[in-house]
């Protein structure tokens, strides 16, 4: 007699359980693939842009040496190594006036020329009348550039030129006459001399003789 029951096939059985470890063989290699992916060095976070910027600000913006500025040099002058007997002898003096001779005690007059010869290093030297007591006032400075420049700005401005006095641009003269006092003033390249007395009067050839004998012993 023929068995018509039917039984369950051996391999359909057996499909279902490979098929399971199939798919956990596919599904565990795509989880491993996802993982290497994630690891990649390419993918690799990189700061952002606002990080990147708060990080420079961090570290501040490199100081810079601003230079100094150059000191404007101060008007001055150098220490005066003549005498006023070098600059004037006493023939010189006596050429010019037998009655004049040194002044005793004497100081710059207020105001005056010689005053501001004195406030630069500057020699001041007087000679009195010995009647008259009329004084005649002789200052030598040796101004640096600054101070060149100022003063011959001002000489320019207050007086007139004197050519007689010597040969421009080696010598610039000037004479003015001003509160009862002939004033000269003389520039050579190193010095500023001045004359300043009523001898003068008004006329610059009154202190020509004793200007050119002072500018001769300066050389």
């Amino acid at each position: 007699m023929t068995d018509t029951r039917v039984y369950p096939s051996f391999a359909r059985t057996a499909a279902h359980p490979a098929r399971r470890r199939a798919g956990l063989l596919l599904a565990g290699g795509a989880l491993f693939a996802l993982v290497l992916t994630g690891c990649s060095a390419g993918d690799e976070p990189t700061p952002s842009d606002s990080a990147a910027a708060t990080s420079e600000a961090s570290a501040g913006p490199a100081e810079s040496a601003s230079p100094s500025p150059t000191p404007t040099p101060e008007a001055t002058g150098s220490a005066i190594t003549q005498t006023c007997g070098d600059l004037l002898t006493l023939q010189n003096v006596y050429d010019f006036n037998p009655n004049y001779g040194t002044a005793a005690g004497y100081s710059p007059s207020a105001n005056g020329l010689a005053e501001t010869a004195a406030t630069y290093n500057g020699l001041t030297c007087g000679y009195s009348n010995q009647s008259s007591s009329e004084l005649i006032e002789l200052s030598l400075v040796a101004p640096n550039d600054v101070l060149m420049t100022t003063l011959k700005q001002q000489a320019d401005a207050d007086s007139q030129a004197v050519p007689t006095y010597g040969t421009p641009p080696t010598v610039d003269g000037f004479f003015t006459y001003v509160g009862g006092s002939g004033q000269a003033q003389v520039f050579t390249g190193t010095y500023w001399v001045t004359l300043s007395s009523p001898a003068f009067y008004n006329e610059p050839g009154a202190a020509e003789g004793l200007m050119s004998a002072v500018l001769g012993h300066l050389g």
